[in-house]
C-alpha cells in the first residue's frame, strides 16, 4: 500500500505585528514595485506617508499575500484583484454573520413540508 504525504505551508500572523515594505515583499513573494502599485491603487493601506515609513499590520499582510496569489493564480490585473479581495472579504463577513445567527437560533431544525 502506498502512502501519500501532504505538506501544507503557512505563516501564522498576529494582527498586532507590523512589518516594513522589505519584509512585506519577502512575506508575500512579491516585488517592492508591485506592493507600491497596490498601495497606489488602494489595495493596501499602510501606516506612514512615504514608502520608507510604511508599516503593514497583520491584516494588510494577509491582504497582500492574498492579492499576490490572486494575481498569480488567476492572472488578474490590479482592479480585478481589488474587486476579488473586496468580494472575498464581504463573503467572510457574511459567513461570520450567518454563523452568529445560527448560533443564536440554536440547532438547525429540519424544514417541515408546506
Amino acid at each position: 500500500m502506498t502512502q501519500i504525504e501532504t505538506r501544507i505551508d503557512g505563516i501564522l500572523l498576529d494582527e498586532a505585528v507590523t512589518v516594513d515594505l522589505a519584509e512585506l515583499t519577502r512575506l508575500c513573494g512579491s516585488s517592492g514595485r508591485t506592493v507600491r502599485l497596490m498601495v497606489t491603487e488602494g489595495l493596501l493601506r499602510p501606516s506612514g506617508t512615504l514608502p520608507e515609513e510604511w508599516r503593514f499590520d497583520g491584516i494588510e499582510i494577509r491582504r497582500a499575500r492574498r492579492a499576490v496569489r490572486l494575481q498569480r493564480d488567476l492572472e488578474l490585473n490590479l482592479p480585478g484583484t481589488a474587486l476579488a479581495l473586496d468580494l472575498l472579504e464581504e463573503l467572510e463577513c457574511l459567513r461570520e454573520r450567518l454563523r452568529i445567527l445560527e448560533h443564536q437560533l440554536g440547532p438547525r431544525r429540519s424544514r417541515e413540508p408546506s
